[in-house]
């Protein structure tokens, strides 16, 4: 896919993944709106664009469901509709769930799985009147398998999937593609950001993280996959991807093996 003009709607982006797929767009000649929580970071992010005229801010919090609709609406104004929508907004976790209170599970849950099917949700007729678009989901590793320290987590990523898988066999006709893409490690901020037992922020980068792909390697990657329209795709180190194969056909192995590794 050619990705020059098309109009690319990019949640989470004003850091990590977020913001190298916007800076990766860029470069392609895409025209970009951009959305987080956090609009002082994404007018930083708009001025690292390539074209930053081509660029629109659009804040956003998607636990507020109420306000996606109208979010929507401005989004298809700013350039006359929208191409391909990814949903990388997205909070992890760092806790035992036995030591989690469930309102952390449900923020969890609201920002991964309810905010992404609700903005996608909001979006869809658009997509459908046009006969056109692609949803992408950043998922990860954990949509596929379960680990320690990520119960909720796992499980929000893992309801993506399914709801995606769904949705994907429903709008085949409509001619709207989606494309689901697992990370492994990133080195971002998101174990950092993600949410402890009570619901503060672990503060602190994993090593698993840190010695992650870069952003921007991912971001090249992640543009080949999506203009290739793949259905899903994983874009990760070998063992991680090691582990999906393991959970599929040796699932007793898998689950000694996960018992002791070093998950973070």
């Amino acid at each position: 896919m050619n990705f020059t003009n098309k109009t690319v709607w990019i949640t989470g982006a004003s850091s990590g993944i977020g913001r190298a797929l916007a800076l990766a767009f860029s470069e392609q000649g895409a025209n970009l709106i951009i959305s987080s929580r956090n609009e002082k970071k994404l007018n930083e992010v708009k001025e690292e664009c390539r074209e930053s005229g081509r660029v629109r801010v659009l804040p956003l919090d998607l636990a507020d469901f109420p306000s996606l609709t109208e979010k929507v609406k401005s989004a298809i104004g700013y350039f006359k509709g929208i191409d391909i929508l990814i949903n990388n907004g997205g909070i992890s976790q760092r806790s035992f769930a036995s030591e989690t209170q469930l309102q952390v599970d449900q923020r969890i849950f609201d920002i991964n799985y309810f905010g992404t099917i609700a903005l996608t949700k909001a979006l869809l007729p658009h997509f459908i009147s046009k006969k056109s678009g692609q949803i992408v989901v950043i998922s990860s590793i954990l949509g596929k398998i379960g680990t320690p320290l990520r119960s909720s987590y796992a499980g929000s990523k893992h309801a993506l999937h399914g709801f995606f898988d769904s949705l994907r066999a429903e709008i085949y006709d409509d001619h709207i593609a989606i494309t689901i893409i697992c990370p492994g490690f990133v080195n971002t901020d998101v174990s950092k950001n993600a949410l402890k037992g009570d619901g503060t922020k672990q503060g602190v980068v994993d090593k698993g993280t840190a010695g992650g792909y870069s952003p921007e390697e991912f971001a090249v990657k992640a543009l080949k996959v999506i203009g290739k329209q793949k259905q899903e795709a994983v874009i990760a180190g070998a063992k991680e991807s090691l582990a999906i194969y393991l959970k599929r056909f040796l699932p007793k192995l898998f689950s000694r093996i996960i018992r002791s590794v070093d998950v973070t």
